[in-house]
């Protein structure tokens, strides 16, 4: 296997791995048919198997003039993680998140931070490899039911059908009866 930096002739194994690796986890709903551009610069790897892609980290971070991360000091907010299902389980996921640390030190970021959206294996996954949790809310999707009394669009010919929403409060107990709900986090790692 190969770590190397993305080209853009990378970017139809790039979608495809994203997209196979997320069908799994609770992002499955996060599906892009092109590969993101970012506005500040970025740390874009990808591990190449059989001239494949088979796993990718996308890093953007901060710049003087820019903040992406929500953390005091000068971060990389990882966008993407992701490995292709069928190469799952070899430490595809380590041995891109070494190689972009490594490039996060040669840039002096302070720290990367990262958002997951469910508290299984991602979550497990970024303590095992050195972040901390520094913040949580929940994402929400609500049906027609769900927001039957609570969304009036003013307008009688726009009915809302399904709506996908964030809470931060911390009465999470009154959406009990809403079926998919997830608890988001920020995990933080220190450089």
């Amino acid at each position: 296997m190969e770590i190397r930096n993305y080209k853009p002739a990378d970017e139809k194994g790039w979608v495809r791995c994203r997209v196979l690796s997320f069908l799994d986890t609770a992002y499955y709903d996060d599906v892009h048919r092109e590969k993101e551009t970012f506005e500040n610069p970025s740390i874009e790897l990808v591990a190449i198997e059989d001239e494949q892609v088979v796993g990718l980290i996308d890093i953007e971070y901060d710049t003087k003039d820019e903040k992406v991360c929500s953390e005091e000091g000068t971060g990389g907010m990882i966008w993407h993680l992701a490995v292709h299902p069928d190469f799952q389980g070899r430490e595809i996921g380590t041995a891109l998140m070494e190689r972009a640390v490594e490039e996060a030190i040669k840039l002096e970021l302070e720290f990367l931070e990262a958002w997951t959206r469910d508290a299984g294996r991602s979550a497990d996954w970024f303590e095992k490899n050195a972040y901390r949790k520094v913040d949580e809310y929940y994402h929400l999707y609500l049906s027609d039911e769900d927001m039957a009394h609570s969304v009036q669009p003013g307008d009688d010919n726009l009915q809302p059908l399904y709506m996908f929403a964030q809470y931060t409060g911390d009465d999470i107990e009154q959406f009990d009866s809403i079926e998919r709900k997830y608890k988001c986090m920020c995990y933080i790692r220190n450089l």
